[in-house]
């Protein structure tokens, strides 16, 4: 499962992002990929980053705070046959991305 809050990328911060974006294309609405969480911290991916290894997020706050950050990705990889990497920073609060979809697969299976 994941978080439901979304948030809409300000004009300010989408130039900043865009600056620092390789193709230059952004969402202008990113939802929370952390899994549902406490709390009013929020982060919305925007794009892989030509350095190896991380990525560009929204973070934003429920009290209407926001910036765009570059965030390292997480190392963590799954137990599975697959052994998938997680999809979120490294130092994420909650649950990897696939014990996530694994919770899903099963709920539907």
């Amino acid at each position: 499962m994941q978080c439901a809050h979304w948030h809409r990328l300000p004009l300010d911060l989408a130039r900043e992002a865009r600056s620092k974006a390789p193709g230059g294309h952004l969402d202008r609405a990113v939802r929370c990929h952390l899994s549902p969480h406490e709390g009013d911290e929020h982060y919305g991916f925007l794009t892989e980053l030509d350095e190896y290894g991380a990525a560009l997020w929204l973070r934003w706050y429920g009290r209407g705070e926001m910036e765009v950050v570059t965030l390292p990705d997480c190392p963590a990889l799954g137990t599975g046959r697959n052994r998938d990497g997680c999809c979120l920073f490294a130092g994420h609060i909650q649950q990897h991305t696939w014990e996530g979809a694994q919770k899903t697969a099963s709920r539907t299976s």
